[in-house]
């Protein structure tokens, strides 16, 4: 009877072992994910930035109150209609990744993502003529460092934390029509609030998020639903980082 539990308790080690394992690597799969995403929206940002604007007075079509002149390409992607079509396209793109990642297959799912990760650069570009480059960077440092933070105690907690995300989802569809509010109202006060509120928000749906994850992961699963997994999980977490780093932003970057 003894060799019989002693059995047992190798043969539950060893299938704890693997399935530790497992969990190990598709999170290390879901941040890779969502890290490459940040590079490309990264570039993204950069490269239309520079394409958008100008030193050369010659090549400059308008200029801005604060002295940035824009190129053609800057003119029309910041100030006529297309700049609706560069901030919805994103949305828009997000949406059909959510609701058809069931039925596409894990490469197709994958540059999808790509693709909008490449459109919310596009779109991310023009903080570039608002806030200084050096401001950008030091907030961009800044939230990766928050995010990994909240993003480890999410994953390493033992306290349930599905509660709390069902308050900050509620908390998140306010912030939204308070930001569509002050759209028309255009007050700097509630753009204050909006940016602290939000980045609470994110704040705690990172670390929600990354338990969802985690709780997400089933060692039976096949390849192909692991790969959309995955996929999700990173763009979820790709969604937290960008948008506690637009809030933090507001707080933390000089401007022009």
């Amino acid at each position: 009877m003894a060799e019989l539990r002693n059995y047992q308790s190798q043969v539950g080690s060893a299938t704890r072992a693997d399935i530790d394992e497992g969990l190990r690597a598709y999170m290390l799969k879901v941040y890779n994910l969502m890290a490459l995403g940040l590079v490309i929206t990264g570039v993204a940002a950069i490269g239309m930035a520079m394409l958008a604007t100008t030193s050369d007075p010659s090549l400059a079509v308008a200029t801005l109150p604060n002295g940035k002149m824009l190129t053609g390409l800057g003119a029309a992607l910041y100030g006529s209609p297309l700049r609706w079509v560069v901030m919805l396209a994103p949305l828009a793109l997000v949406f059909f990744l959510s609701f058809r990642i069931d039925k596409m297959s894990v490469a197709a799912a994958q540059t999808t993502f790509w693709v909008y990760a490449a459109l919310v650069g596009v779109s991310l570009s023009s903080i570039f003529l608002v806030f200084t480059s050096q401001s950008i960077v030091q907030t961009f440092f800044i939230t990766a460092a928050s995010f990994g933070a909240l993003s480890l105690w999410g994953y390493t907690t033992k306290r349930d934390l599905t509660g709390m995300g069902s308050f900050l989802i509620m908390g998140l569809f306010g912030l939204i029509i308070a930001m569509i509010v002050n759209i028309f109202l255009a007050s700097p006060m509630m753009q204050f609030v909006i940016s602290g509120v939000g980045v609470l928000i994110f704040a705690g749906l990172t670390a929600y998020d990354t338990q969802k994850i985690k709780e997400m992961y089933f060692e039976g699963d096949d390849v192909l639903v692991a790969g959309r997994k995955a996929i999700m999980g990173a763009l979820t977490l790709y969604l937290d980082f960008i948008n506690l780093f637009t809030f933090l932003l507001q707080f933390l970057g000089n401007r022009e």
